[in-house]
């Protein structure tokens, strides 16, 4: 496939007759198109592999710490490695750090914990450049709200699919999305559907980010674009679903003029509702996917009966397998499977693609190869993946080498659905099915199989990009991404063509993620006059904690009304006001990865509820410090919440008790102001510090206890008391030694800290006598030495008071 002409099969002198017959017959049979054009000749091994870099990564969050490690190229040790990194939302790589070619792996210590950050390793080979990318997180934070997404539904069967399509839309709202619907008919202008998605936009462009189109959506075409290399059989105008993403970008039908393409559907002339554009003419703002499934009867041959069920069945199953892998309830083997048969080909690397995004998600060592054309379908029909990738020549409806029909191993879109290929992520390259509005479109027929098959891309022409899904991000970020990557962007293959085009789009659901949460089961809500209770079963999976949401429609936005995660089975809430409410309980999960980790919720599980509360609200008081120290000083504090409205100063009474005496042993953050505190308008919550005392004299241990007072302007909750406790003044681990002249004294100390010395001649003396002498500390043991008589006998107290 080269960049003019991807046929490496030509006619003989005496086949040039059958073949100019075949080429005439191409005008009304698109299955002959690969007898032409997919005849490859066979190809053997090559190491795409080394034009990737298989980077995949470690961590360690004390002190934090990042290792990239990759395996050592199979085709010779390179002359170097280069390193850059930036955050995710920079716009540039930062400067590169050199590394010798015999380089395997590379620490970054200048990170922090609770951040992720992209790299990009770039390798220079000799004869070829390798790049690799990864984005790694260290305990990574929760995403809990992804935005707006537009679902736009062809309503053909939306009455049949009610059902299920409330069920996706839940599950997005599960997922923290605030889900949009628009139902099209499948006749109307794409420039109706997307004035629709336009007018959601600029009503919130903020939060829109996202369209999901569902069922035979207008498809949009444009360009005059040969992507896959056969001019002018395949050129002229594409599908462009990207259209429906740009919201910002002129589109016009005024300038080309080709009718040459073999297929009418990709002629373009003006004023045909075709446009112009053959690369994106702005930023894509918005991340789309498609699942359609019409048009595919599942014809083994041009003139055979249909195989398949019908589109409503089709769409009613992968509906259904959407839901099953949100929620788990298939587990699929996090591993990547890779089938190249078509090899290095002038540096494009096509599988590199596969090479490249499949490392950071599993590691190198759990990517395999089938390098022997002829077993990817069968492979994969008995075994499952996560991710796969198969490329060969190819038609609408096959690519060679992934099956094994015909001496080329064929794999047609038949093949691949009564097989039942079990990859949830597939990445397919070869020519012609690219333009995937085709009938039996093998990559629509990903979709199509009955278990697995989520989503399908065309990579190669040009490389997708994904590596941000190891950390939670949906392949739509991909998608977009991917659009977005013009000639100098930030991602590269060593040969990358075709990018920028309007041809890149996703077949699938746009919002899914690699790695699914059992959710919890079983939510079950009721409710009183002080508030509402909820309770749920456990997820299966080995989760922190749970995060419990509100809304006052199913459709939410969703707000979180616990501070910290729930670490039990049941949560009350007692700032739900009288009125409805929906709530989703999620279960939260700490995801190991090949790129470090990061915190990944679970689908929601939702209940309903009638909320009876009489808005009065609910105090309780907790030792969020409970421990305060005289030498640091380390203050402790009582942190004092409300439920209910904020729109008033809030009084709350307490009173004091414990061993510890206020003034002499504290003193609190209210100063003059005991026994009474204010939770402030506007606020749920007010600390109360404690300040020990320094004493200038030895202390033990005490504690302060401070329990809530009732009041007709509250409801006392629990805990409704708790306890600071106060650290003496005492040292530990003190030394002494005995020498001609004195005693020496020894003890940890805190730098900085101050510290006196007592003594007393007899254990029955009352008091200790202080020497008097201040001793500072300089590290973590200070001493002091006693020029006492050799015959004199004392007994010895350390104690200490705040630093400087």
């Amino acid at each position: 496939m080269s960049h003019y002409n991807r046929c490496d099969w030509r006619p003989s002198a005496n086949e040039s007759g059958c073949f100019r017959h075949l080429f005439q017959l191409l005008k009304t049979c698109s299955l002959l198109q690969f007898l032409v054009f997919s005849v490859q000749t066979v190809v053997a091994v090559e190491a795409t592999w080394d034009y990737s870099v298989r980077v995949s990564a470690t961590i360690q969050t004390a002190p934090p710490q990042i290792t990239l490690v990759w395996p050592q190229d199979t085709s010779a040790t390179p002359n170097s490695y280069t390193v850059y990194r930036k955050g995710l939302d920079d716009s540039a790589w930062g400067p590169g750090t050199l590394l010798p070619g015999i380089s395997t792996n590379y620490i970054d210590g200048n990170v922090a914990y609770g951040q992720a950050y992209e790299y990009q390793i770039m390798k220079d080979a000799s004869g070829y450049k390798g790049y690799g990318y990864a984005y790694v997180g260290i305990d990574a934070p929760l995403t809990e709200s992804r935005g707006k997404l537009i679902l736009v539904v062809d309503k053909t069967y939306a009455t049949e699919l009610e059902s299920e399509l409330a069920q996706l839309q839940q599950d997005m709202v599960g997922d923290g999305w605030v889900v949009v619907r628009q139902d099209v008919s499948r006749t109307n202008s794409v420039t109706t559907v997307k004035g629709l998605i336009q007018e959601q936009y600029d009503a919130d462009p903020d939060n829109v980010q996202m369209v999901f189109l569902f069922g035979h959506v207008p498809v949009p075409y444009s360009g005059d674009i040969v992507p896959d290399g056969h001019p002018p059989n395949h050129k002229g105008a594409w599908p462009a679903d990207v259209y429906y993403g740009d919201m910002d970008g002129s589109w016009t039908d005024n300038q080309i003029n080709d009718a040459a393409a073999d297929n009418s559907r990709n002629w373009n002339v003006p004023g045909d509702g075709k446009f112009d554009q053959s690369t994106m003419p702005a930023m894509v703002r918005l991340m789309v996917g498609r699942v359609d499934l019409a048009n595919m009867p599942g014809k083994p041959s041009y003139d055979s009966p249909p195989t398949f069920p019908s589109e409503l069945e089709l769409l009613r199953n992968y509906l259904n397998k959407d839901h099953k892998f949100r929620h788990k309830l298939i587990d699929v083997p996090r591993r990547g499977l890779v089938g190249d048969y078509f090899g290095i080909h002038d540096g494009e690397a096509y599988a590199a693609s596969g090479w490249r995004s499949f490392a950071p998600f599993f590691g190198a060592e759990n990517i395999a190869s089938l390098p022997d054309q002829g077993t990817w379908i069968p492979w994969l029909g008995n075994n499952q993946y996560l991710w796969a990738y198969g490329c060969g020549g190819g038609s609408f409806n096959s690519i060679s080498g992934i099956g094994t029909q015909g001496q080329y191993d064929t794999g047609t879109t038949t093949d691949l659905v009564g097989a039942d290929v079990k990859a949830v992520f597939t990445l397919l390259f070869g020519s012609w099915l690219g333009d995937w509005d085709s009938e039996d479109n093998i990559m629509r027929a990903v979709l199509a199989t009955p278990s697995l098959g989520l989503t399908c891309a065309w990579s190669g022409r040009p490389h997708w990009f994904c590596h941000h899904m190891a950390l939670g991000e949906p392949i739509g970020f991909s998608t977009r991404l991917t659009q977005n990557n013009g000639f100098t962007g930030l991602y590269q293959n060593q040969t990358n063509q075709d990018v920028a085009q309007i041809h890149i789009a996703l077949m699938g659901d746009p919002t899914l993620r690699m790695h699914s949460v059992s959710p919890p089961g079983d939510l079950a809500s009721t409710s009183d006059s002080s508030g509402v209770y909820l309770s749920w079963n456990s997820s299966s999976d080995s989760v922190v904690g749970y995060h419990v949401y509100r809304a006052t429609d199913t459709n939410g936005p969703y707000l979180r009304v616990n501070d910290s995660l729930v670490m039990g089975n049941s949560y009350s809430d007692f700032n739900a006001l009288a009125g409805t409410y929906s709530y989703m309980v999620r279960a939260v999960k700490l995801e190991n990865t090949a790129s470090g980790t990061y915190y990944n919720a679970s689908q929601g599980i939702f209940s309903g509820v009638d909320s009876f509360s009489s808005g009065i609200p609910v105090v309780t008081i907790s030792a969020t410090a409970p421990y305060a120290s005289r030498l640091a000083p380390t203050p402790g504090t009582f942190t004092l919440m409300r439920t209910g409205g904020l729109s008033a100063d809030l009084a709350v009474a307490y009173t004091l008790s414990g061993t510890a005496q206020l003034w002499s042993d504290y003193q609190l953050s209210t100063g003059d102001m005991v026994g009474v505190i204010i939770i402030p308008a506007g606020s749920a919550s007010v600390t109360l510090d404690v300040f020990p005392q320094s004493v200038w004299s030895p202390v033990e241990d005490r504690r302060l206890v401070i329990a809530l007072n009732p009041d007709s302007n509250y409801q006392i909750g629990t805990p409704n008391q708790d306890t600071v406790f106060i650290a003496g003044n005492g040292v530990s681990n003190v030394s002494i030694h005995a020498y001609s002249d004195g005693i020496m004294l020894a003890w940890d100390s805190v730098v900085e800290g101050h510290y006196h010395v007592a003594y007393k001649m007899s254990l029955d003396d009352p008091y200790w006598t202080d020497m008097g002498v201040d001793v500072w500390a300089n590290d973590s043991r200070a001493n002091w030495f006693d020029s006492v008589p050799s015959d004199q006998q004392r007994f010895y107290c350390v104690f200490g008071f705040s630093s400087k």
